[in-house]
């Protein structure tokens, strides 16, 4: 935000403007032009500059998970409002204002986003969110009226333009995470112990190594507050000379499957790790990283925070060595907002 005024303004009113207008149901530019018309109104100031840049949480139903495995959790917005000086979007002080930023090492390039008819910032009314459609196809009514209820109880209005869909399309993405049992078959293999012998079916276990999947996405929903987090998750196991590594798409099945439910970090965690222990014999390290919507949005409001949790079974949980070697192989994960 930039502002042209002669007098002090103490600088935390500008982050405290932003959070009151951020602390509702809210679209990008609107919640720029928002702070931008409180900023303008409020000190009068010769021109008010707002470049907002954000993300938004892309999480995808079940079907697209197992179907896009280079999904991306996080869309990029970027928009921007003036007043004043600055509501000629075309004038040279907005040159100005981008090469200041520039300067001072935030790179961004000027970008209006007014017409959400032909440009939408949010996926899930995209076109391209129809590539992959819901199992559920008719949202339960009953559901799809208690979310109604719930927005008037907010103060907001079921039937502005743009809450119209809203109920149905949060009832469509709840929905994913309806409970199913795991007596099913996940690419091909059913659940229980795998033979992961080589044809020969030689084993030699004097020389075992610890084999490493890292990075397997998720995305779940949080049981205590029904917000959403996401994140990965690392597997390592034993496999001795002889036996073929599990495969890649199998372990990332188990994920998902484990992460569209109504979940805690920690029994995810737990989950995952008595699946796979059960296909390759028991010893089996698991280390889930997550960003949780719920310590964004509340709790700590500490945005980029994440938490990690560990499970061990088998050797992995005596061997003090093997931990630490598997652990030293997980690259920092940052989550990109």
């Amino acid at each position: 935000m930039c502002q042209l005024v002669n007098e002090f303004w103490d600088l935390s009113k500008f982050s405290r403007v932003a959070e009151v207008f951020s602390k509702r149901l809210q679209n990008p530019q609107r919640l720029a032009d928002e702070v931008c018309s409180a900023l303008q109104h409020g000190i009068k100031p010769a021109g008010v500059a707002v470049i907002l840049q954000c993300s938004h949480l892309h999480f995808p139903n079940l079907e697209s998970a197992f179907l896009d495995p280079n999904h991306q959790g996080w869309v990029k917005a970027l928009v921007s409002s003036g007043a004043g000086v600055f509501e000629n979007e075309n004038a040279d002080i907005w040159s100005d204002l981008l090469s200041l930023l520039r300067f001072r090492g935030i790179n961004v390039d000027k970008t209006h986003i007014k017409d959400y008819a032909e440009r939408c910032w949010c996926p899930s009314m995209s076109s391209s969110s129809s590539k992959h459609s819901s199992k559920i196809e008719s949202a339960n009514q009953g559901m799809v009226a208690a979310v109604v209820s719930i927005l008037r109880s907010l103060g907001e209005d079921p039937l502005r333009e743009e809450l119209l869909g809203t109920p149905r399309r949060f009832v469509k993405w709840l929905m994913n995470f309806e409970n199913s049992i795991i007596d099913m078959k996940l690419n091909g293999f059913a659940f229980g112990r795998m033979d992961l012998l080589k044809p020969n079916g030689e084993v030699s276990r004097s020389n075992e190594h610890i084999h490493s999947e890292l990075n397997l996405s998720f995305w779940s929903q949080c049981e205590h507050h029904l917000l959403p987090f996401h994140g990965v998750v690392h597997i390592g196991y034993f496999c001795a000379e002889g036996l073929n590594p599990i495969g890649k798409s199998l372990l990332q099945s188990i994920v998902h499957f484990y992460g569209f439910k109504l979940q805690v970090q920690e029994r995810l965690n737990r989950q995952i790790a008595e699946t796979v222990s059960s296909l390759l014999g028991g010893d089996v390290i698991v280390v889930v990283e997550a960003s949780h919507t719920c310590m964004i949005a509340r709790g700590i409001e500490k945005f980029g925070s994440s938490t990690a949790t560990i499970a061990v079974l088998g050797r992995f949980s005596t061997d003090h060595s093997a931990r630490a070697m598997f652990l030293q192989n997980i690259p920092k994960t940052t989550f990109d907002g």
